[in-house]
């Protein structure tokens, strides 16, 4: 239940910033805000009770970007039909996760891929924390440079990292959740951007601008069918390179190389992206965010399944949630990411170059791209190559 906590704490924030992101496909901040906390809420407690796994799910990050940027303004389509072309996606994906065709592209990865990917996402994570305390920032002339270390998000986040970390070398169960409470909490006090919230509960907004808004036979015609694709293979790259992640990290791979329950946790994933697209929201996913839960503990389905209910919670707590700010988050990102790089430790094959470049590739493309599945993608050309 700790580890449940911990999860939500560190991924809450997709409550505020999907309806954001989605606000500017002209979507309802409100319905969104409701389809989110929904879908995430579906999303996990299936993942929970169908594999039990320790892993949450929520509308994911990145895919959002593509849903709003790429295919409703980049396409110049409505909201419903791009809403349309997640749902379809859904179904392709839930397909594949039927006849096992998910699972064997996952047990097809090289160790080396495998391990490139939990290397990849901790240091995407890294880069995420770090530029949400402003610790890293866009640099002029050059990708990226050090932030100014005398603003109050990057000394909140130093406080943060230092008790999380000091906390987890002397056993705490609580070091990752402390980390983000120290850092809330002194930032309401000390930095004038971010006060203590005026209002703790209130009632959700209506779900119904966005309830079954989708469109469902545009996106079947010829010229939406790569748009369908897309979403269906941006998914499920970054899917899996999330679950294997994850998997590793929870201890949940056999001696064979193989994961207990993955095609349950991939049909959960699946299902919860067909529930999501038709609550009103972009493509729902397995989030990375998860192993801050298993990094205190989490290591079965009771985890997600708190998640879950804590997301039907934050229905009637935005003001709340609204008021932790995002450095405060960036800590647990940041220690996850050390947690996950660790990792390293267990590759053995260094000295076969066929085998360490592409996990390399695989690890160094993510955060530089800023994509999981451009990654993934990079390291398996090469590896083939």
């Amino acid at each position: 239940m700790l580890a449940g906590a911990t999860t939500w704490v560190t991924m809450v924030y997709i409550v505020a910033v999907n309806p954001l992101m989605l606000g500017n496909a002209q979507m309802d901040f409100g319905a969104v805000f409701v389809a989110t906390c929904l879908a995430a809420a579906v999303g996990s407690m299936l993942m929970g009770v169908l594999a039990n796994w320790p892993v949450a799910l929520a509308p994911g990050m990145g895919l959002n970007a593509f849903f709003t940027y790429s295919v409703v303004i980049g396409m110049d389509l409505p909201w419903q039909t791009a809403l349309g072309a997640v749902f379809w996606s859904g179904v392709l994906f839930l397909i594949l996760s039927l006849t096992g065709v998910r699972e064997r592209i996952v047990y097809a990865m090289p160790a080396s891929i495998k391990t490139g990917i939990a290397i990849g996402i901790g240091l995407f994570l890294a880069v995420i924390g770090l530029g949400n305390a402003e610790v890293i920032v866009q640099g002029d002339g050059v990708l990226l440079a050090l932030g100014d270390l005398k603003t109050w998000s990057a000394v909140l986040f130093a406080l943060g990292f230092i008790t999380t970390v000091a906390l987890f070398v002397r056993g705490s169960s609580l070091a990752v959740i402390a980390g983000i409470l120290v850092a809330s909490v002194a930032g309401w006090f000390v930095d004038p951007s971010f006060d203590f919230p005026t209002s703790v509960v209130a009632l959700p907004p209506s779900l119904a601008p966005t309830l079954l808004e989708l469109e469902l036979l545009v996106p079947l015609e010829v010229g939406f069918v790569s748009v369908v694709l897309a979403l269906l293979f941006v998914d499920m790259f970054d899917t899996s390179g999330t679950l294997v992640a994850v998997a590793k990290q929870a201890h949940l791979e056999t001696e064979d190389g193989r994961f207990r329950n993955l095609g349950r946790a991939m049909l959960a994933d699946s299902g919860a992206t067909v529930a999501g697209a038709l609550l009103g929201t972009s493509t729902t996913t397995s989030y990375i965010e998860s192993n801050t839960g298993i990094s205190v503990g989490g290591r079965t389905g009771l985890t997600a399944i708190v998640v879950g209910l804590l997301f039907l919670a934050t229905l009637f707590v935005a003001p709340l949630v609204g008021a932790i700010p995002p450095y405060a988050t960036a800590p647990a990102l940041v220690f996850v990411a050390v947690l996950l790089i660790s990792s390293l430790s267990e590759f053995e094959a260094w000295n076969n170059f066929s085998e360490s470049a592409p996990l390399v590739i695989t690890a160094i493309m993510m955060p530089l791209s800023f994509s999981i599945a451009d990654g993934i993608a990079a390291g398996i050309l090469t590896y083939v190559l």
